[in-house]
């Protein structure tokens, strides 16, 4: 009776010892894939999506006033502002409340508010500077400083194919420095 309890009790422990070093070896091979944070940042992961904000992202505060489509854009004046785009694509106007938050850096009264126009497959537009156009289209534009916690308009401009146009689902900013982006929706 002792030696088949002694058999019974090693067998136990084994077992047990095999599925602990079977759940560790298994942790350490996928971790890397499950906690990789850099990784699925540059793949473009969405941490949080807004319905026009306001959001606060890299101490700047970013409410989305605004997404609509043109086929052109005027300057102050009434004439037709020139962007570089093929054929079959419109101009996409995003108008946009940003105030510069405490811990943002303003250097010469401007900083840096970059953002994108994503769709639903994950394609991204960078803005396009449209000179004339009676907003500020970035935030170190001289003519139009930026105070600490005042907010202020600006535009950003987007060339798109007109294909596109269904699917866009609005704009992402992003901190690099922490890894977080965020989708603002209009």
């Amino acid at each position: 009776m002792n030696v088949l309890a002694s058999r019974v009790s090693r067998m136990v422990i084994q077992i047990t010892l095999l599925l602990a070093l079977l759940g560790v070896g298994t942790f350490v091979l996928l971790r890397p894939y499950l906690s990789d944070d850099e990784g699925l940042y540059k793949q473009g992961r969405i941490d949080q999506v807004v319905s026009e904000g306001p959001v606060t992202i890299a101490n700047v505060e970013w409410k989305l006033d605004s997404l609509k489509v043109y086929t052109k854009i005027l300057n102050g004046d009434g004439e037709p502002i020139e962007l570089d785009g093929p054929a079959g694509t419109v101009v996409v106007l995003a108008t946009i409340t940003v105030t510069p938050k405490p811990g943002l850096y303003l250097k010469d009264h401007g900083f840096t508010c970059d953002a994108v126009l994503r769709d639903d497959k994950g394609n991204t537009w960078k803005d396009q500077q449209a000179y004339g156009y009676p907003l500020p289209t970035y935030c170190g534009d001289s003519d139009h400083p930026f105070t600490m916690d005042k907010p202020a308009k600006i535009a950003k401009i987007f060339v798109v194919p007109r294909s596109d146009v269904p699917n866009l689902v609005g704009l992402t900013t992003e901190d690099f420095y922490v890894h977080k982006r965020v989708l603002i929706t209009p």
